[in-house]
């Protein structure tokens, strides 16, 4: 029996991955082209980039600034769409916006101007998405911002040369049910649409979570160990 290559593998994984996503958007009344797929390469190698590329994959996602920057340039050939999805330093935001196609992690003003400047000193255009947190006010919070604080940063992006708001991003907090998350994302989002039509998309969902954030509304799922498998240890 001849052994599965490394490409043999993450095709495998990447049908099964599109699989769930039509098999959760039927579930919804959804048609499987409103959402789109991002691979999570963190950790990964660059070979990987390049199986994915080969099999039709045109989103990446990374949340490193330095794995991020060194892999985009070493892919640069490929044309793909960089996501960084991480937490943003201020003072990193500039150099994310010099490879990054779009920043999914902006959670406040402080960051709108670094990302700016990036874009304009690359002479490109950078999509954004305010990432909203679904914690409690109360909690030890990952990053982003409150509901409330969502205008103040969509304002300052809308405003800033060379940047385009597009949405919303969200991670479903440890710990909880990601379907009960997911349904105040969708609240906020109706709210968020009042205000922000042009601004639809909502990258939501992982891999261990994906159907229910395709039930919720996402219009992108960021999908990293159920595509490439359990995620190198980095020492």
């Amino acid at each position: 029996m001849a052994t599965m290559t490394r490409a043999d593998e993450i095709a495998a994984n990447l049908v099964a991955v599109r699989r769930r996503i039509e098999t959760a958007c039927e579930a919804a009344g959804r048609s499987p082209d409103d959402v789109s797929l991002t691979v999570v390469t963190k950790f990964f190698p660059a070979a990987d980039v390049r199986i994915l590329a080969d099999l039709g994959i045109t989103d990446v996602g990374e949340n490193r600034h330095q794995e991020a920057a060194a892999k985009a340039a070493e892919c640069d050939d490929l044309g793909l769409r960089w996501h960084f999805i991480g937490g943003l330093q201020s003072n990193k935001a500039a150099a994310v916006a010099a490879y990054a196609d779009v920043v999914e992690s902006v959670d406040r003003v402080k960051l709108v101007s670094g990302l700016q400047r990036g874009a304009q000193e690359r002479g490109a255009s950078v999509d954004v998405l305010v990432q909203v947190s679904l914690d409690p006010p109360d909690a030890d919070h990952r990053a982003g911002a409150a509901p409330g604080e969502l205008a103040a940063v969509a304002e300052a992006v809308e405003q800033a040369d060379g940047l385009q708001m597009r949405g919303l991003m969200a991670v479903a907090p440890l710990g909880q049910d990601p379907a009960v998350a997911f349904e105040r994302l969708a609240d906020i989002r109706a709210e968020w649409l009042q205000s922000h039509p042009h601004a639809s998309e909502l990258s939501a969902g992982m891999s261990g979570d994906l159907e229910a954030a395709i039930s919720c509304g996402a219009t992108r799922v960021r999908v990293g160990s159920a595509v490439l498998g359990p995620r190198p240890v980095v020492k």
